[in-house]
């Protein structure tokens, strides 16, 4: 059982990811979103790339429009980043 400083530092990698990508931490709050908060951590909490992760967040772009590919959340985070409330995305679909 990882102890809550380790637990603690994986939390802050989740929200340093979100943060980078434009998410909302507290959007869990809305039901339809909850559920993939609640996944996004656990997978955060069991991921495999956690120093790749760590790397990109000490050294990558200040902020990004899609999380890196090593990321488990990367479907997750995708989905958060457009169906988040308030989110405008740039992209219209016109020519």
């Amino acid at each position: 059982m990882p102890s809550p400083a380790t637990r603690e530092r994986q939390t802050t990698c989740i929200l340093e990811m979100m943060e980078r990508l434009g998410i909302e931490p507290g959007g869990g709050a809305v039901p339809r979103l909850g559920l993939s908060y609640t996944t996004a951590f656990h997978r955060c909490e069991a991921c495999a790339s956690k120093p790749a992760c760590r790397d990109w967040i000490d050294t990558g772009p200040a902020s990004a429009m899609v999380a890196p590919r090593f990321c488990p959340n990367a479907d997750i985070f995708f989905e958060l980043q457009v169906a988040s409330p308030g989110r405008h995305l740039a992209w219209s679909g016109h020519a």
